[in-house]
């Protein structure tokens, strides 16, 4: 995600501020070819990622109107975004890989389901490592990845609603009162599941293996 996790407020400032823009600028970045695994991890990560940060901060920043930049001068406030930043991002990542596995294993013929472990863990682990992802919620979102792995329909995932488990976690995690979200819920939900419909759309297009 490229944010650690333990920094003083006047660095979550700048981090966050950094964060919020550019996720914007780099969707209008070309994506190269998605020739190998190795390709596709990257395209997983990169889009697992600028989906999370785009629907958490659009929707808090329609949600708190004028005031949505004094969240930036409040530490506890800025603690809460980042918790759920990672705990969303980690379900986004699950559900882009499962989402791609099932595709090529059922469009593109290739079996290898196993690949979706090797994906999910391998960045799921340089995020711990490069970027501090808080170890509850890195031991959290291995556990959930295994109990979705072992439960997986292949054949069936990616025409199934494959984005819903994130859009559900964006609603649940974004730091907004109760009796507020309840009333934003469906714009939630939509909100992401259309930026995940372009993500499909690229993916389809990209993929050349």
């Amino acid at each position: 995600m490229g944010i650690k996790y333990k920094l003083k407020l006047k660095d979550l400032k700048f981090e966050y501020l950094k964060e919020y823009f550019i996720p914007f600028l780099k969707y209008f970045k070309k994506t190269k070819k998605i020739e190998n695994y190795s390709d596709l991890k990257e395209f997983i990560q990169k889009k697992s990622a600028w989906v999370s940060q785009v629907t958490l901060y659009g929707y808090l920043k329609t949600r708190m109107g004028a005031k949505y930049v004094l969240m930036f001068e409040d530490e506890i406030f800025l603690g809460s975004i980042n918790k759920a930043k990672w705990n969303i991002y980690s379900v986004a990542l699950q559900d882009l890989t499962f989402y791609a596995i099932s595709f090529l294993k059922n469009i593109r013929n290739q079996h290898d389901t196993e690949k979706a472990n090797e994906i999910y863990f391998e960045i799921l682990d340089n995020e711990l490592k490069k970027n501090e992802m808080p170890n509850e919620i890195y031991e959290n979102a291995k556990k959930k990845f295994l109990e979705r792995y072992q439960n997986i329909n292949w054949n069936e995932y990616h025409e199934s609603l494959p984005f819903n488990t994130s859009a559900l976690s964006l609603y649940e995690w974004s730091p907004i009162a109760e009796e507020l979200k309840s009333l934003d819920k469906k714009i939630v939900l939509n909100s992401m599941i259309l930026k995940w419909d372009n993500v499909k759309k690229e993916f389809i297009e990209l993929i050349n293996f």
